[in-house]
Order: structure tokens, then sequence, then C-alpha cells
């Protein structure tokens, strides 16, 4: 395998297939990677790891001193030919917002309208006003607008030119918490109803905890890590160092409200879990967030404590984790993997074995969409 090379164990079809080199003084990007055409992929790691250089050799913006790139099979670049980013068939999502500032809201985006692919089916005007909330905005000026409001704008423009690849790098960066949190659930919506592969740059874990299929982890221009979203995060070797984010995503489907004590129970491939009411309906597909130091370990199981939530487990996997007087265990629980953290004392007290069954007590579980 070239080094540098992850694939992708995926069934889905491929979007992209790439090979990339780029040399600067104190820094190399040296990648081949396959990405799926559907969902959001992440390419995440701490900043200086090359996500954003990746990203923009992806859109053409930066040409790789050895580059090959072929997209749904057309070719973008090889050692003959290199497509501008002007004809390739993305929507880029900056940092920062860049709207014209002489023109309103729908000025901005309808100068999207005219640059737009009309071969290509895509959202119109109306639609992608709806999508991102603009309706009272469209009369405003861009310094009229929160650093949120910018980015849906945006987000609306990148979309009207009706890509075939939505770029976004770190399109929540520059905004606080409370704007983040504001715009998180529009990105979300886009998963929903968009049909077309999304790549996405963060070094922030609960971004990628809410909206990634696919992680693309990175360290040092170099692709450490590959794969599904659950499986990657359960992952004991995962490479980059996540603390206390340590911990995993599962798909879960909302299955009854207990209106008494506020509280919803979702299931999921292995088990179920109570957490609270957040106003989901039965039937609802939603993510929770299990992390690493809210699960304990008992040899049995209890019904004298405040943890509601016990899942008989299968051992698969025990590590040392970043400090050597910690343990990280890696757990099964039907074909969902979960990820504990307990001393390593605790562990051989347990006398955990591979292979061997305990019972994972849960005391938080968190619901991120």
């Amino acid at each position: 395998m070239a080094r540098g090379r992850r694939t992708l164990n995926t069934m889905t079809e491929v979007a992209i297939s790439a090979r990339f080199l780029v040399s600067r003084p104190g820094f190399t990007l040296d990648v081949e990677l396959t990405l799926p055409d559907r969902g959001v992929t992440v390419f995440f790691g701490h900043s200086g790891s090359g996500k954003t250089t990746l990203l923009r050799c992806i859109a053409g913006l930066e040409r790789a001193d050895t580059g090959r790139m072929h997209f749904q099979g057309a070719v973008w670049q090889d050692d003959n030919s290199f497509l501008p980013t002007h004809k390739r068939p993305i929507g880029y999502v900056f940092q920062e917002a860049s709207l014209f500032p002489h023109l309103t809201v729908s000025g901005n985006l309808k100068y999207a309208l005219k640059r737009a692919d009309k071969r290509i089916a895509g959202f119109d005007y109306e639609q992608a006003i709806e999508l991102l909330g603009l309706s009272r905005l469209l009369d405003r000026q861009p310094a009229q607008l929160s650093g949120g409001e910018r980015q849906r704008v945006a987000i609306a423009r990148a979309l009207l030119i009706r890509p075939r690849l939505l770029l976004m790098d770190e399109p929540l960066a520059s905004l606080d918490m409370k704007r983040k949190l504001e715009i998180l659930p529009y990105l979300e919506s886009l998963k929903r109803e968009l049909q077309l592969p999304i790549f996405y740059v963060s070094h922030a874990p609960d971004e990628v905890a809410r909206l990634a299929d696919t992680l693309v982890a990175m360290d040092n221009g170099r692709i450490v890590a590959t794969g599904s979203l659950t499986e990657t995060l359960s992952r004991l070797d995962f490479p980059i160092k996540l603390g206390e984010d340590a911990g995993v995503v599962v798909q879960a489907l909302v299955a009854e409200r207990d209106e008494q004590w506020h509280l919803i129970r979702v299931n999921f491939d292995g088990g179920s879990l109570w957490l609270r009411d957040s106003g989901h309906e039965p039937g609802t597909f939603v993510r929770v967030r299990v992390l690493a130091r809210d699960i304990s370990l008992s040899l049995h199981q209890h019904t004298d404590t405040s943890i509601v939530n016990s899942l008989l487990a299968e051992v698969v996997e025990v590590a040392t984790g970043e400090h050597p007087s910690m343990a990280l265990v890696r757990l099964r629980v039907g074909n969902v993997y979960l990820v504990a953290r307990l001393t390593q004392r605790s562990a051989h007290q347990l006398n955990l074995q591979v292979g061997g069954t305990i019972w994972a007590q849960i005391k938080s579980v968190a619901l991120v969409q």
C-alpha cells in the first residue's frame, strides 16, 4: 500500500479517487484515498494537519506537485491535465462567508443563480431560502447579519450554483458557541435533503459527532484513520487523542416516550437506552453520543443504583489509555461498539478477558441529533 493511503470499506459508490503530494517548506501533504458519493465525509484533525490543503486540492484551488483525481468517473487532474476550479461542479463554503458587501442577501443568492449549471438538477431559489431559513433576511445587507446568518447565506449561495459536490472548510470556526448551535441544525437538514456528497473540514469533536457519516482523520499531512464514524471512533488505536471527548456515536430509533419522567427510550442494534426527552417523536432516527468517561463496568447487573442504562457487552479489546494509569476497553453490544475508560487497577480487579462478558453501566447519554 502506498504511503499515506487509506481505503474506505464501504458499499457506497466512489465519488472521488485521488492522490496528492504537496511539498512546502516545513510541511508535506501525502495522501491517497477514495471517498463515498453520499453523506458527509469529515476531514478531522488538529490545526496544521493538512485538512484544508486536501480540500483545496480537491477544489482545484491548489495544484499538487503530484496529483491524480477522478470524480464520478471524470478526470479532474492527472499528469497531463488539470481542470480549473471554475469548471469543476463544486460549491465551496469558506471559514468566512465572503459575501458581496454591496449586494443584499437576495442579490448574493441571485448572483449564484446566474452561475448555476442548468443541466444539473438542484435547489431553486425558494427551496434554498426555506432550507436555510433566510426568508426574513432577504433585504438585508451582509453587514446587518450575524456571523451565523452570513454563513447560512454562504451555504445557500453555494447550493444555488447546483454543485455535484459541496465542500465546506470549517464553516463554524469563526462563530461563538451560541451561533454555532444556531447553525448546526441547518447543517443537519442539509444531510437529510441533499443528494450529493459533502466534504467537511473540522477540528471540533462535537461537529464530527453531529454531522459525520465517514471520518477521515489526518495528522502531519497524512491520513491516519478512515472509515464509518462509529467504527473509527471506537478504535482503541485511534491516533488523534480526544481526551474527555473520547467515545462513540450510535444511530438509534426513538421507541417510546415516558411523559411522567420526561425521558425517551431509543433502540439500537444490541439494546436500548433511556435519555432526556428532547421532543423527538417515536419512530424518529437520532444520533446518541456515549463518552468513554461515562461508562463504568461491572461483573453483575445492578438494580440498586441511580444508573438506569445497563447493557451486557462482550469485551473485544483492552489497551492502555493516554496515561499509563488508565485503560481503554472496546465493547461490542450487538453490532455496535462502545468504548469504556477506567483505571488499570479496576481493569485488573475485574479480570477483563477478551471474549468475556461484562455489564456496561452508562451514566450519561447525549442526544446529538
